[in-house]
């Protein structure tokens, strides 16, 4: 059991070596893009949000 589990770690160690890790600019990029399209998407459903509830309140209100 023991040797399984060291003969895993030993195979999961090779295939790290074997990624292609983004660079530092390329990482730092992709965390802006993720960032701005949630920002966008949390103004977007706010938005919505808003809006839906003008409108069920007019509903109720009549």
């Amino acid at each position: 059991m023991v040797s399984k589990a060291i003969q895993f770690l030993s195979e999961v160690k090779g295939e790290v070596k074997k990624v292609t890790w983004p660079s530092k600019k390329e990482a730092m990029g992709g965390t802006a893009v993720v960032l701005v399209v949630v920002f966008i998407m949390a103004l977007f459903l706010g938005l919505v949000d808003v809006l839906l509830s003008k409108i069920v309140e007019a509903l109720l209100n009549v």
